[in-house]
This record gives structure tokens, sequence and C-alpha cells, in this order.
């Protein structure tokens, strides 16, 4: 079962890579080509609008609920050979996280009718699987006392991967939202108003989800290491992306901000999520170090 649920991930990683591209085809919509033209002053090249096939769209969708199910099946293989939740070092992560930021898109995606998003919002996932591929070890290993307690981690851990995922969905939109510019740069990609909704909408799923993360993470911590809360770096770094993104829903909601000076926030939170991903787990030594790579 581990070698399938290998085989499975490298099978969705090629299918998000192609989802990925037709994301990206779709919200390009067109591109300025050139031919050359006979005149009576002879040849020259003149510039064409090459329109790309309206189905893309509907083929980007399809090809990422596709690589969704292979996903799916790769992670329910990999819970069946090792008996755990698939949390417990940096690859499974990595493909839950990934795994998770599709389906979350998804979501959004169906209730917004909105495909042009997933060319700023997949490409995260697809590098999150790359990631994994080429620089963590898919051997199953293993598991270290405090990851043992199955129910706890499942929790915990699933929960702060889909508050990470939803912040995707808020960067995406936030990223297409400076893109746009006050002029909408764009027209075949969303406006400013829906992109500030699906925004803060994403964000508005992802902070209660973080709370209760952090809040299971510390009853999880009394059981493990027999205290709530240390100032671990993992810990802390948790509760400042909290409380960037709470800060975020308090000067939008209550004080009116919005544009450009709220959307950097967003940014800036998800630099947040990325730090306390990334670099806290592989560089920054602390109790969460436990996991391995």
């Amino acid at each position: 079962m581990a070698s399938l649920s290998i085989d499975l991930f490298y099978i969705g990683l090629g299918v998000t890579a192609v989802a990925t591209a037709l994301y990206l085809l779709h919200a390009m919509g067109a591109w300025v080509g050139y031919r050359r033209a006979a005149t009576s002053a002879g040849e020259i090249t003149i510039p064409v609008m090459v329109r790309l096939p309206a189905e893309l769209g509907r083929w980007a969708s399809g090809t990422r609920l596709l690589a969704t199910a292979l996903l799916t099946a790769a992670l329910v293989c990999r819970v069946i050979a090792t008996g755990h939740p698939p949390y417990t070092n940096m690859w499974e992560y990595q493909v839950a996280f990934g795994w998770t930021t599709l389906v979350i898109y998804g979501l959004f995606e169906w209730h917004y009718g909105q495909r042009t998003l997933g060319a700023f919002v997949l490409p995260v996932a697809l590098t999150l699987f790359v990631v994994s591929a080429v620089f963590f070890p898919a051997q199953v290993q293993p598991l270290v006392p405090a990851l043992q307690a199955n129910r706890i981690l499942a929790i915990h851990v699933g929960t702060m991967i889909l508050a990470y995922s939803s912040f995707t969905v808020s960067f995406g939109a936030a990223a297409m939202y400076l893109l746009q510019g006050p002029n909408a740069r764009f027209p075949r990609l969303p406006g400013r108003v829906l992109l500030d909704t699906i925004a803060y909408r994403s964000v508005a799923v992802g902070v209660p989800l973080l709370a209760l993360g952090i809040g299971l993470g510390a009853w999880w911590g009394y059981s493990a290491w027999g205290r709530y809360w240390g100032w671990d770096p993992k810990e802390t770094s948790a509760l400042v992306t909290w409380l960037i993104y709470a800060g975020y829903l308090h000067v939008r909601g209550l004080r009116g901000w919005r544009g450009d000076r709220s959307t950097w926030i967003l940014i800036g939170g998800y630099a947040a999520v990325l730090f306390t991903y990334f670099a806290v787990n592989l560089w920054v030594s602390g109790l969460h170090s436990y996991a391995g790579v």
C-alpha cells in the first residue's frame, strides 16, 4: 500500500501540473501573435489576437477534480499502510496540505463560479507537491511517542491544514486583486469587489480554524510534554500568524479598510504562514522539529 500511495501521488502531481497549465491558459484567454502578410509594399509582420478555446475552463476544473481524486486515493493508501493520519513527516504533511488546498479552492470555485482564480491558487498546490517529491523522503518511518496519539494528531494537524489552505485561497485572491489594479487591467479576470469578497470570506473561514488548531495543539502539548504552552517557535509563529489575520478582519470590519491596504495584510499573513510552515519546521530548533523530513 505504501508504494501504491507513492505511485498515486506522482500521477496526481502530473495531473495537477496539467490542471495548473489549463487554469493559466484559461485566465490568459488569448495572446498576441504575429503573422506575415503580403502588401503592395511587400511582406510585413502584423500582430494578431490568438484566442484560446472557451472550453479550457471546464477542462481545467475536470482535471483538477481528477487530481484531487488521485491524491485522495494516495492519502487513503498511506493511512492504510501506516495505520496513522498522514501528518507525521514533511512528505505526508506537504501532500495533505496541497490536497486540502485543491479541495478548499474547489469549494470556492463552485460557489463563486470563478475558474480564473485557479491560475493563482493551483500553482501553490503544485509547488507543495514538487517540493515534497524533490526534497522530502516518502518512506514510512516509525513514530516518535509524541506522535502516537493519533486522534489528537489528526484533529489538531488536520485543522491547521484546513486553516492554511483557506489562507492560500485568500492569498490567490489578494495577488489577483493587486494585479488587476484600480482600473481592471485584465477584463477576463474577476473584478476587485468580488476578489475582495473571496479573500475576506476565505480568511473568515481560516481564522477560527487556526484558533481551534492552536487550542487543540495546546491540549496535545499537555498530553505529550506536560504543558499547554511553552513559547516553542512553532507555537509562537502560529500565534503571530493568527494575530495578523485576526487584525485583517478587525481593520476591514470595524475600521472599514478596503483596497490595497488590507490586501497587503493578506500578503504579509501568507508570508507568515510560509514561515511557520517551512522555516520553523526545517531551520528553527524546537519541540516541533521531531517530525523530521
